[in-house]
Order: C-alpha cells, then sequence, then structure tokens
C-alpha cells in the first residue's frame, strides 16, 4: 500500500521568502520553510510534496492532482484575492485542505488583504503565526491520517 501523501503548495511570491518584505514575512527562505516542513513529517511515514508557483495554471494542475491525497496545505498568496479558476480546484478536492498564510492577513494595511475568495473551499485557516502556521497545518493533518488508520 502506498504512503499516504500530503501537498504542501505555495503561490506567487513566496519564492522570494527571506528577501520580500522580511518585516512581514521575515527572513527564512523557502528552502528553510521545506526543510521545516521535512522534519514536522519526516517520521510519519507519509510522502511530501513540497511545490511553489506563481503560474495559476501549474498550481490548478497541481490541485487536480492532489484531489485524492492525504491533504493538502496551500499557501495561495495573492492567488486567494482573485483566482476562482483556483477555487474552483480546491472545490474538486476530496481531501482536507488546509489554507496557510505566513501574515495575518487580518492585520494588513490593505483592507481587500483580509478576505480570501478561497476560503469557502478549505477545512480550515492558519494565517498571522508565520511559517509555524505550516508545521501546524501538517500536525493537523497527519492527526488525521493517524486516526483514519485505525
Amino acid at each position: 500500500m502506498p504512503s499516504p501523501r500530503i501537498y504542501v503548495l505555495n503561490g506567487p511570491n513566496l519564492d522570494l521568502l527571506g528577501e520580500r518584505e522580511p518585516h512581514i514575512y521575515g527572513t527564512q527562505t523557502l528552502a528553510d520553510l521545506e526543510a521545516l516542513c521535512r522534519r514536522a513529517t519526516a517520521s510519519a511515514g507519509v510522502e511530501l510534496l513540497f511545490r511553489q508557483t506563481a503560474a495559476e495554471h501549474q498550481m490548478i494542475e497541481w490541485l487536480h492532482e492532489a484531489r485524492r491525497a492525504a491533504g493538502v496545505v496551500i499557501n495561495p498568496a495573492g492567488f486567494c484575492y482573485h483566482s476562482v479558476p483556483v477555487l474552483d480546484a480546491l472545490l474538486a478536492c476530496e481531501c482536507p485542505v488546509i489554507e496557510v498564510h505566513i501574515s495575518n492577513i487580518h492585520r494588513r494595511a490593505e483592507p481587500w488583504r483580509a478576505h480570501s475568495l478561497l476560503a469557502p473551499a478549505a477545512t480550515g485557516m492558519i494565517t498571522g503565526l508565520g511559517l509555524d502556521g505550516y508545521r501546524l497545518a501538517l500536525e493537523h493533518l497527519l492527526q488525521r491520517i493517524a486516526g483514519s488508520a485505525h
């Protein structure tokens, strides 16, 4: 039987973590984030697919691929403000979806940042806990996987 698969999908500009607005997003890089996610799942017997894209069509293809996975952790970044196609792809997912935002989108200066178009498709949302939000999302998914194994 194959290992359960968890996708960690990151949207536009997250490849610039550590460089772009470190006062908001911190100084850790995307590679640091991937290492954190791999540490969080290392002993769980799951396959972790960690990806980042600025291309909407690529995110949609990955979500189609992830439809029947054990779970998806997604930081949609700018896609959450305008992308109905990403929303539709998330709605097609049959697995738990955790939407993660590094900054607290509800405390940002721009009011439009406080609304995620994708939230209705998410099982849950973690916002404002920095990169630690990813770890918490993964822990939640791992608990669900362990619970379904019994």
